[in-house]
């Protein structure tokens, strides 16, 4: 459905408005927009007061105005607001007790989800704006994000996902007085259509399997009755946890997370070439071609000097497994770095600008902005879905119809 279009000012009118000054000084703080907006807002102030009026009792009227400063996105202006006799008026434009006009913390809370840090807000809001606001205002107004967030925490999800990637991000967080090093885990999940949704944020300093179990059933009290497809990072107690809850998940070890943690044994010079020998165990046609490949790898020179990297491999070998069942459509969803990795790469960004958290709830609070902002960016599925879909409903049967169809 199209857009409605806005309606154009006429020429004429903008002509009376500037009335031969400047039209640059419309912009500066107590120019024409100010002006205007002050003016919009009086006068809406006084259509609420009418309707007000209108639905009291009799004896009820009009009394004055009181004077009230609001901080707007360009300054700050100074409203007259209308007054009732038996003061029961209480504007929605503008609350009774709010100082801020509206849009204005919208504005502060998409500063913050894009990286900036609390007192980054407020210098910027100085220089561009010559607004002086505090950093516990900032505060307050973020946090109130807060709310929203167990909200998005505890929302209903899907009963079906056909597939789930299951990552994690390291992030540095004060807790009792010291900085510790703590893991948020993201389940990200894709629909019936190919479309991606986050389903979840955890944070969490010790991982092991009864950490994972609650995940697990967190998911299941939310709605969701059974998972394809759930691709991991290799935690050890994960694949176990993920099938004590879904029995009949498929657990596959995320390969671009195994290909990482090989480069990581690999000096810098000799990674791409690294990384080009080891295409030979993931692209292999079948898992006895893959098997092969893997000790063929491990016995070429790049085998013998870097052995961690075969040892890792074949330590995860029961979840690359079934990497190798899938035609060529599946696996590059399965490995393509666009799923996952991008998201990654925008929370490392937002991490990376706070150095470390004062809390636990300042972090999520940070993380659900950002991808809160990813979400909305995110199109449909990946070209290679349609075909995909077709080979899920041949590997798991009844299972993929109902995913298709939920």
């Amino acid at each position: 459905m199209a857009r409605p279009k806005a309606p154009r000012i006429p020429d004429a009118l903008l002509d009376q408005l500037l009335a031969g000054a400047d039209p640059k000084t419309a912009f500066e703080a107590d120019g024409l927009l100010d002006e205007l907006k002050k003016a919009l807002a009086e006068r809406a102030l006084n259509a609420e007061m009418d309707h007000h009026l209108a639905g009291e009792e009799a004896g009820n009227t009009r009394n004055g105005y009181g004077r009230k400063t609001v901080t707007t996105e360009t300054g700050r202006i100074e409203l007259a607001i209308p007054r009732d006799r038996q003061a029961t008026f209480d504007p929605q434009l503008i609350a009774r007790y709010q100082r801020r006009f509206p849009g204005f913390d919208d504005k502060i809370v998409s500063m913050y989800a894009r990286g900036m840090s609390t007192r980054e807000i407020v210098g910027h809001l100085r220089e561009l704006y010559g607004i002086e606001v505090s950093p516990d205002l900032i505060s307050a107004v973020t946090d109130a994000v807060l709310g929203e967030v167990a909200a998005w925490q505890a929302r209903p999800l899907e009963p079906v996902y056909p597939i789930v990637f299951f990552d994690a991000l390291r992030i540095k967080v004060r807790d009792e007085g010291v900085v510790r090093n703590k893991a948020v885990h993201i389940a990200l999940g894709v629909r019936a259509d190919g479309s991606k949704e986050i389903l979840g944020l955890w944070l969490e300093q010790n991982e092991g399997a009864k950490f994972w179990l609650r995940v697990m059933n967190e998911l299941r009290n939310r709605g969701v009755e059974d998972v394809l497809l759930a691709v991991v990072d290799g935690l050890k107690g994960f694949p176990d946890a993920i099938r004590a809850v879904f029995p009949k998940a498929l657990v596959q070890t995320c390969i671009v997370h195994l290909l990482r943690h090989s480069l990581d044994f690999v000096s810098y010079k000799d990674r791409k070439a690294v990384a080009g020998a080891l295409k030979d165990i993931y692209r292999a046609l079948d898992a006895a071609a893959g098997e092969a490949a893997l000790a063929a790898f491990e016995a070429s020179e790049w085998g013998r000097r870097y052995p961690a990297i075969a040892q890792s491999w074949r330590r995860a070998w029961g979840e690359v497994i079934p990497f190798y069942g899938f035609p060529g459509e599946v696996r590059r969803i399965l490995y393509t770095t666009n799923a996952i990795e991008a998201l990654n790469a925008t929370l490392r960004r937002a991490v990376r600008a706070r150095g470390h958290f004062p809390s636990d709830e300042a972090a999520l609070k940070l993380l659900y902005l950002v991808l809160n902002r990813s979400e909305k960016a995110w199109k449909m599925g990946p070209r290679e879905w349609v075909m995909a879909k077709a080979q899920f409903a041949v590997i798991f049967g009844e299972r993929s119809t109902r995913a298709m169809a939920a």
